[in-house]
């Protein structure tokens, strides 16, 4: 089976996080921050150097880098940290349910108001329809960097210098564009959520929520940090504030790998690399009327959407899968983004490579997409 669903987990994993997963379960076993004994100090350790990895890969200053079990997790915890106590938040109509989701439930539960913006081919409209929903209780906008379901890739940067002239929090669903953008605090993010498992390609259940330290996040789990074990409040330190319980330290170490794997290939070079993917299947499926591709002219991570005349997107997925492919149909947990596409009755089949697909792969796939 050839994996092109990777914008889903990137799979296979590099060596180095495979050996270093194997590593964590036979020599760091303990658990981290709480106790004083080796085992328990070596754990920590390698949970550090990974913190300090994904500091240095963000820009971020170490404490506050926290780690979560995804970003599913992590943009609760920066939406609802911000939203829970009311007020007006702006998302995107690209949004991943991940984002969509959380703000409906503060809606129905807190209050909380929140407006879409309609994503156009031209990111001056695009920002224009952010800044026209702007309200005098706005307190957020958040948005993805990259759809996770066409791989558009949304003007954050100038979101974000929005939100900076209006004094509004910018959280960033950073989940497509980490690796394989060079996505940075400085970029204007307040808050990066990532998931480990796609192209910074951790295992599975690791995620990141990084912050510039600007605005403080009301907490939505309280537990043992391993820090001020005698008071009853949530330590207000970054990151034990937003690290309850027993951190993943398996999946932690195999993601500091994988941080490091992306690092020495570069995220700009793994870009290149899988947009010729991209650019190679587009020029093969664009030889038939049956295939519609959905992409505009702008600018796209690497995926590609696409659809074969009027079958669901669950069938041909089905019928690849049989071919040997792996390719996701469906709405891909991103109903806003396709009720955008138009496409929420059909689906769309997702084709995201990654470092280590081949051409000839591709032309594989090709060849049978076109003779569905």
């Amino acid at each position: 089976m050839i994996n092109f669903d990777n914008s889903a987990s990137s799979f296979p994993k590099p060596l180095s996080v495979r050996n270093a997963v194997a590593a964590a379960v036979t020599r760091y076993g303990g658990n981290p921050g709480r106790s004083g004994h080796r085992i328990s100090m070596q754990a920590a350790e390698k949970v550090f150097e990974a913190r300090e990895a994904a500091a240095a890969f963000f820009g971020a200053e170490t404490e506050n880098v926290a780690f979560t079990a995804n970003a599913t997790f992590a943009l609760n915890m920066a939406i609802k940290g911000i939203m829970q106590y009311g007020g007006h938040i702006i998302i995107s109509g690209y949004e991943h349910n991940a984002v969509s989701r959380p703000v409906y439930a503060l809606s129905q539960s807190r209050g909380v108001r929140f407006s879409v913006a309609d994503v156009d081919a031209d990111d001056d409209v695009t920002v224009k329809n952010f800044e026209s929903l702007i309200a005098r209780d706005t307190k957020c906008i958040c948005c993805t960097a990259a759809s996770n379901v066409t791989g558009r890739i949304l003007p954050y940067r100038r979101i974000a210098e929005l939100c900076a002239r209006r004094g509004i929090c910018f959280i960033g669903d950073c989940s497509q564009a980490a690796g394989l953008l060079d996505i940075k605090l400085s970029d204007g993010f307040d808050f990066i959520c990532t998931s480990g498992q796609k192209a910074l390609y951790g295992p599975s259940g690791t995620g990141l929520l990084i912050t510039n330290g600007r605005y403080p996040l009301s907490t939505i789990i309280e537990g043992g940090t391993g820090t001020n074990s005698a008071m009853l409040e949530q330590p207000a330190e970054m990151p034990e504030r937003l690290e309850s319980g027993t951190l993943n330290t398996v999946g932690i170490i195999g993601l500091r790998e994988g941080i490091r794997f992306v690092s020495e290939k570069t995220p700009s070079a793994i870009l290149a690399h899988e947009h010729r993917l991209c650019d190679r299947l587009i020029s093969r499926l664009s030889r038939s009327s049956r295939i519609k591709i959905f992409r505009m002219e702008a600018k796209y991570v690497p995926i590609v959407a696409f659809n074969v005349g009027e079958l669901n997107s669950h069938v041909v997925s089905t019928m690849l899968s049989e071919k040997g492919f792996a390719l996701r149909g469906g709405l891909h947990c991103a109903a806003l983004a396709h009720n955008s596409l138009g496409t929420l009755s059909q689906g769309a089949v997702r084709f995201s490579p990654s470092v280590f697909n081949t051409s000839a792969q591709v032309d594989m796939l090709a060849d049978a997409v076109l003779s569905l």
